[in-house]
């Protein structure tokens, strides 16, 4: 890693500086980088190097990133800024990292595979708690089960919460309904499609369908052709969320989602170095064959920004050595279904 650089853009974000943290405990020294001058501020604390710009346009964007070997792109939301940083790495011949979890981003950087080989960088969106545990969790699971047809994923989290910038995208998320994957294909469903009974760990626990990034990129990891992921809703809270669709979709309206995002800005607390460090992370995963025969798989994990950070980390700092992959990948196939085991406070997958 000698002369490499990498940057973090959005630093001085609420998960931007958790990152940060991490890198600063492991000797590294990264470019810290957004869109306000604050992060300069952020930087001096630290004693790292500062770059303040916008995205607004992709050649300056490149310029910026023109000494930078990765990028880490913090700032979101990501169906805004990914895109035009995706598109300058390429032209700046930057490995491009992210930590979302939404799927038009992972569709967008899949889309790009073929300019990233010709440019000689990686694409890796979701290197975070979006989506490593349960991207890894799928792969193992296909191993042990390599004529699997369905895959099935969930996560519950006890003692924390959504960081601002994920509440914020989840606000223009919910506009779009839900998202499966079915015989290969996306399949555009309401949300709360389907419930079911899951016991992520902690007793069994009403679940529901949710959009998560795996819908996408656990058919690139694993082949899988049908895939849900499901999160903990109690049956009231997912019936009163099929009700609302309607208003949901009103998200859509620049205005009203920007009112919906302010009031996120004004009310909004973040979780505590206390909290994060009390709270935990259950992933679960289930694989069918066409025999009906299944298998189920769970672990736990830290809290979720807490696995963010060292996820983000762990990638930039293996892009930085020396690997030879170029391309669009998901985590798990870049760095192989034992990425997991790098993870804070993984205790290992149990089966039955």
């Amino acid at each position: 890693m000698i002369n490499k650089k990498w940057m973090i853009y959005g630093a001085n974000g609420y998960t931007g500086r958790l990152v940060v943290d991490e890198a600063v405990k492991r000797g590294l020294k990264p470019i810290l980088a957004g869109r306000s001058e604050s992060v300069r501020e952020f930087a001096d604390e630290n004693g790292l190097d500062a770059r303040v710009f916008d995205l607004s346009s992709v050649e300056m964007i490149a310029e910026k990133l023109s000494d930078v070997n990765v990028l880490a792109n913090c700032a979101g939301p990501f169906s805004r800024t990914a895109e035009p940083m995706m598109h300058a790495c390429i032209k700046s011949q930057s490995h491009y990292i992210d930590i979302t979890g939404e799927i038009s981003v992972y569709q967008f950087g899949h889309g790009l595979d073929s300019e990233a080989k010709s440019a000689g960088v990686v694409i890796c969106p979701g290197v975070g708690f979006d989506v490593i545990p349960t991207d890894c969790l799928a792969a193992h699971l296909k191993e042990k089960m390599p004529d699997a047809t369905h895959l099935t994923l969930g996560f519950a989290m006890q003692g924390s919460k959504l960081s601002k910038g994920t509440a914020k995208t989840s606000v223009e998320g919910m506009a779009h309904g839900g998202k499966i994957r079915e015989n290969g294909e996306l399949k555009q469903v309401p949300l709360a499609y389907k419930e079911r009974e899951i016991d992520f760990g902690f007793g069994s626990r009403n679940a529901i369908t949710i959009p998560w990034g795996d819908v996408y990129t656990a058919y690139h990891s694993t082949g899988i052709p049908n895939i849900e992921v499901f999160f903990p809703q109690s049956p009231k809270g997912a019936a009163q969320l099929r009700k609302r669709q309607k208003l949901l979709k009103l998200m859509k309206i620049n205005w009203v989602r920007k009112f919906v995002q302010n009031r996120i800005d004004k009310i909004w607390k973040p979780n505590t170095p206390e909290q994060r460090a009390e709270a935990k992370s259950y992933l679960w995963g289930e694989v069918k064959n066409a025999s009906g025969d299944t298998i189920e798989g769970r672990f736990t994990t830290v809290d979720g920004y807490d696995l963010t950070a060292c996820g983000t980390v762990e990638v930039a700092e293996y892009l930085m050595g020396e690997h030879g992959q170029t391309g669009y990948f998901t985590p798990s196939l870049l760095m192989g279904k034992n990425l997991i085991e790098k993870m804070p406070g993984y205790s290992g997958i149990e089966y039955k």
